[in-house]
């Protein structure tokens, strides 16, 4: 016997245990899933009920000409809900906002760790500096947007920031 034949008889060998394999699987499943359709889908009423509810539409279309049997309209509204304000201090302010910049010296501004370059700002008063961190300032070595770009902030959230800075600049 040459080499060519026992590959294929071996070939062969495989293949067909492996289609009987398959066939037994097959058998096998087809009787297990006769043996447990009954339960999962037993034919109650409550079953139909639920299968009913879960397929039937959302609305219903009429066309023109038709009525439809209409409800009295039920308007329900929400109670009105007072939002709450929270107060931030100067510290949250700083670290949810101004750390950004202020944290890095990013766009020219005066990092809070370098008291030399906050002597010159603190020499022009407090009210200059809450107008700068208000509206908004651009200087000779940077720009400052209003309130830090942070808009949602209110003027005396700012100036606790700025109060903070300050004394943390002192330091």
């Amino acid at each position: 016997m040459n080499r060519d034949q026992k590959f294929f008889d071996m070939y062969s060998l495989v293949i067909g245990v492996l289609a009987i394999i398959a066939l037994v699987i097959f058998v096998g499943v087809m009787k297990l899933s006769d043996l447990t359709q009954g339960v999962y889908t037993a034919d109650t009423t409550e079953y139909q009920a639920a299968v009913a509810d879960r397929i039937r539409p959302l609305g219903q279309v009429y066309m023109p000409g038709e009525e439809a049997a209409a409800g009295d309209p039920v308007v329900s509204q929400a109670p009105a809900t007072e939002p709450v304000a929270t107060v931030l201090s100067g510290p949250q302010v700083y670290n949810e906002a101004c750390i950004a910049c202020h944290g890095s010296g990013v766009g020219g501004a005066p990092v809070i760790s370098d008291p030399a370059a906050w002597e010159t700002r603190i020499a022009q008063g407090t009210d200059t500096l809450y107008q700068h961190a208000i509206e908004g300032y651009t200087g000779q070595f940077g720009y400052m947007p209003p309130k830090g770009a942070r808009l949602d902030l209110s003027d005396d959230e700012v100036k606790g920031a700025v109060d903070f800075m300050v004394s943390e600049a002192g330091n």
